[in-house]
């Protein structure tokens, strides 16, 4: 039972599995919660059995840190996703932040992370603004800001790819590309970012209001919560982690484009989903999105196995995002789909 309260007035949610408040669970339902860790071991065993080496700790090891920037972006869509909104501007903000990476590198040096990561937090910010104060709903928000932010890349990029100087990528973000006890360090810098997105979820205040916007925002409106405000944060943090995704691949790859990123909404998309955090939001979480990831990567590699072209794996990751909207999401909130 989870109580939302606010000066005198006191609402409670009562349990509901469908809306994930703790109280008794079918045998389906309790199935549903731990298949995204049973659907990830499955995939690995499939693609062991065509390949032993697959399953190999350094396969494993170097398989997590192919996805690492896929992963922080996915992150930061889980929680616009956890409270029922969605984010279609993370992969151009990624873009623009690898631009704006490679122009601020030989001025600000490292400090050209923060330039970074304050303009994704803008864009993400402005995304959460006209979502809750214009009514714009989000996919049409974001996909705009999504433009801006493509434009802004192609006009400081000058519409062409950029190069970072070799030694001052070095001297900035070399500790990125270095590992420790043959764990990479951009590795164990994801999962610092996905442990601070899981503190904020279950151990702030801010992540108890975003699961009650995604569980029912009507009865936290109701409780005299600030709901705008927790919305507008959710927006810009997911810009923030887009904007971190989009550094790291400027990092790996020495390097800014507007189109750079380009191919990780869908798969981003489909990490959350799979992980098992509906549309409808209240559900699920960074931890899911973690293992969702990790299907996805497990998928993508299985893919390259069989030979299969880039336009397949699109497809491929268009139908599992469809499979994933319609087994996940809850249809009690939305009793007309326009």
């Amino acid at each position: 039972m989870v109580q939302l309260s606010a000066r005198l007035k006191t609402f409670t949610l009562r349990p509901d599995p469908v809306h994930g408040v703790s109280g008794s669970l079918t045998y389906a339902e309790k199935l549903r919660r731990h298949l995204p860790w049973i659907t990830l071991v499955c995939a690995l065993l499939v693609v062991g059995v065509t390949d032993i080496k697959f399953l190999s700790p350094e396969n494993l090891l170097n398989l997590a840190t192919d996805v690492v920037p896929l992963l922080i972006m996915a992150v930061g869509m889980t929680l616009v996703i956890y409270i029922g909104s969605i984010d279609l501007s993370s992969q151009s903000v990624a873009n623009m932040a690898t631009v704006l990476a490679t122009v601020t590198l030989p001025v600000a040096g490292a400090a050209s992370a923060l330039v970074v990561m304050a303009a994704g937090l803008l864009f993400g910010a402005v995304s959460g603004i006209v979502t809750t104060r214009l009514k714009v709903p989000s996919f049409i928000a974001t996909l705009a800001v999504g433009g801006i932010a493509l434009s802004v890349a192609q006009y400081v990029s000058g519409q062409q790819a950029l190069h970072m100087d070799a030694g001052q990528r070095n001297h900035a973000f070399g500790w990125m590309q270095g590992s420790t006890a043959g764990i990479p360090h951009e590795l164990v810098l994801a999962l610092v970012i996905v442990g601070v997105a899981w503190f904020i979820q279950n151990r702030m205040t801010a992540g108890r209001v975003l699961k009650a916007i995604g569980t029912g925002e009507p009865v936290a409106v109701a409780s005299g919560i600030r709901v705008e405000r927790y919305k507008i944060l959710a927006f810009a943090l997911s810009g923030m982690f887009a904007a971190i995704a989009g550094l790291m691949f400027s990092v790996k790859l020495s390097g800014g484009s507007p189109t750079l990123a380009e191919g990780f909404l869908l798969p981003a998309i489909v990490a959350v989903l799979v992980g098992g955090t509906p549309l409808t939001g209240g559900v699920g979480g960074v931890m899911n999105t973690l293992i969702g990831t990790m299907i996805v990567a497990v998928v993508r590699a299985s893919m390259l196995y069989l030979n299969i072209p880039a336009t397949g794996q699109q497809i491929f990751f268009g139908l599992v995002l469809i499979v994933a909207i319609a087994t996940t999401i809850d249809r009690s909130k939305m009793r007309i789909v326009k």
